[in-house]
């Protein structure tokens, strides 16, 4: 697995799986989340496709959000907005995508990775799926995520989230607040119940999906203005001296 990562798709039954990767607890930087963009546009005008999960590799984290790396090495503004609307354009194309998306969410979900989760139309997890919203400790917020996992989980939940960045909620608490549709023991009774799941929903009018797609995100037909502008808010306080300090303590 390089340093970028890596994405692939498999297919089967109507059913395309997309797997990402990455060697820093399946983080993302910039060009994997634009191959996803790419990919989730590519798959929803895939008239052979009826429903995509959304998965990644290993058996650690399931995605760590941004690449710490790449947030260090942003210089200025426009590069700092750039990166942030990287996971503006993944939730936007989730959104938009004419297929349900199911998450099997394996692991532990951190910034980012909370913002997949909730864009999921559905989601599968294990009792290892703890999940943090680190932003605000390193001067910056969850901007971009925000109005998806809000979405998922409502102001009450997210800003209690928000508010303890250094402190994991179980994933329990995911499945009582709406996050993660689904919580099992083990990796194999997930994938088992998953597997039963998707095989009865693909079974299903193709049509009728997509439209139960459509009237899940109503009232988020702004979003494309919204993430953009939170993006440009996040790529400001990643410049901020607080923030630039704060993340060479994480990366000690």
């Amino acid at each position: 697995m390089s340093s970028k990562g890596t994405l692939f798709t498999t297919t089967q039954n109507s059913i395309a799986t997309i797997t990402f990767g990455h060697p820093a607890s399946n983080s993302f930087p910039s060009e994997l989340l634009h191959l996803l963009t790419e990919e989730l546009h590519q798959l929803s005008t895939r008239t052979d496709i009826t429903l995509i999960v959304l998965q990644s590799e290993g058996q650690g984290a399931f995605c760590a959000g941004a690449s710490f790396d790449e947030l260090l090495a942003v210089s200025n503004f426009v590069e700092g907005t750039q990166f942030f609307s990287g996971f503006a354009n993944v939730i936007n194309a989730m959104r938009k995508c004419s297929k349900l998306i199911i998450g099997r969410i394996h692991g532990k979900a951190v910034g980012g990775g909370v913002g997949l989760a909730a864009a999921c139309d559905y989601t599968f997890a294990t009792h290892d799926s703890a999940l943090k919203l680190s932003e605000i400790a390193i001067g910056i917020g969850p901007f971009v995520i925000e109005p998806v996992v809000t979405k998922k989980i409502g102001k009450t939940a997210i800003a209690e989230l928000t508010l303890s960045p250094t402190e994991w909620k179980t994933a329990a608490w995911g499945h009582e607040k709406g996050l993660y549709s689904k919580v099992f023991e083990t990796v194999s009774e997930m994938d088992d119940a998953l597997f039963s799941f998707t095989t009865k929903l693909a079974s299903y009018n193709p049509e009728a999906l997509s439209e139960i797609k459509k009237v899940l995100w109503e009232g988020t037909e702004n979003w494309d203005v919204l993430l953009k502008e939170r993006a440009a808010i996040s790529g400001k306080l990643v410049l901020s001296d607080f923030t630039k300090h704060a993340l060479l303590q994480f990366k000690k």
